[in-house]
């Protein structure tokens, strides 16, 4: 059949569902049994649909649409790198839909079908775990695909990120070599592989080159907000830590607050040191010190990536590394 003429009454009779179900699974509507999404969807690959006559019309032509997925608008990590990819790419005339994913799973399959359904040319994904469900709705998207400033522990997807696990190593050295032993790890979800798979492992790493014994009693799981922070205040006290690397600026910063308001003085009785050297690292009092990292030039790299892998250009290397360092501010002694 040709895929110029394929209609979706052609995907529905295949597919024996109504149009109207075929409409909802293109349109991301949640309201479909996953059963009949996964049937629909099967259809629409192998009869390689083009779900609005725009796209289809344009099926030759290239409608240069760039699909960026954002965990979360409010977070200043991502809204510096999508600053970044956005310069880039409107150096390349590329039309940009940003797409929030609100750190919800679900939503997120929901907005890279939806990307797909609009025929993006290309996806910059920002999330924090690349599950296989999700494997899966990106292989749908045949478009090229680079995480940006997240983490494929396959190695399978193009990313630009820094060694996460050479810099969790470092800032816990420094909080090691001011003679602390009790040392916290606070960040976001264990199920999320840049934690557990590589900011874990630095920590790790660090301790065991001290010899100092890890304790998973010190091992802090939460989600990334600064309430999340201020409520962990108690906890880090009873377990009488003395220090803690965390792995967002919003829960750090909430971190920090907690204990002030708790009667610690930061940094004499506890160190804070964390991870992304945003804005929030300069609002805090004591300021914070942190990991730095180039992150309008991890979105502004991926971009360029993006646009030679739709272009089929030569690509040195597809796990591409950026330089980070450490900066020193008030939190730390």
């Amino acid at each position: 059949m040709d895929k110029q003429t394929v209609t979706i009454y052609d995907v529905a009779r295949e597919a024996a569902v109504s149009m109207a179900t075929v409409s909802r699974v293109v349109n991301g509507n949640p309201n479909v049994k996953p059963a009949t999404r996964q049937k629909v969807l099967d259809v629409i690959d192998q009869l390689d649909y083009r779900p609005n006559a725009v796209a289809r019309g344009l099926a030759s032509k290239k409608t240069t649409t760039i699909g960026v997925v954002i965990p979360d608008l409010t977070n200043s990590y991502f809204s510096e790198l999508a600053r970044g990819i956005d310069d880039v790419a409107l150096m390349y005339k590329y039309n940009i839909i940003l797409a929030s994913s609100d750190e919800n799973h679900d939503k997120e399959l929901q907005v890279v079908d939806n990307l797909t359904a609009k025929q993006v040319d290309g996806i910059i994904f920002m999330g924090n775990q690349i599950s296989d469900e999700l494997r899966e709705s990106l292989d749908r998207a045949h478009a090229p695909i680079v995480l940006a400033g997240s983490v494929d522990e396959q190695r399978q997807l193009p990313s630009v990120n820094i060694d996460y696990v050479a810099a969790v190593t470092d800032a816990m050295n420094r909080l090691i070599q001011r003679g602390n032993k009790r040392i916290a790890f606070v960040t976001g979800s264990m199920d999320e592989s840049i934690n557990h798979d590589y900011r874990l492992k630095g920590y790790q790493q660090a301790l065991s080159s001290a010899r100092l014994n890890y304790d998973a009693g010190l091992v802090f799981q939460t989600d990334y907000s600064y309430r999340a922070g201020y409520a962990l205040a108690q906890a880090l006290q009873d377990v009488k830590a003395t220090a803690a690397y965390v792995g967002d600026d919003e829960l750090a910063a909430g971190v920090l607050n907690g204990l002030t308001d708790a009667g610690v003085d930061v940094p004499a009785d506890f160190e804070v040191i964390t991870s992304n050297d945003t804005r929030f690292t300069e609002i805090t009092r004591p300021r914070m010190s942190s990991i730095t990292q180039p992150l309008y030039d991890i979105g502004a790299v991926s971009m360029r990536l993006l646009t030679k892998l739709m272009n089929n250009e030569e690509i040195g290397e597809r796990t591409v590394v950026l330089p980070y360092g450490l900066k020193k501010r008030q939190s730390t002694k």
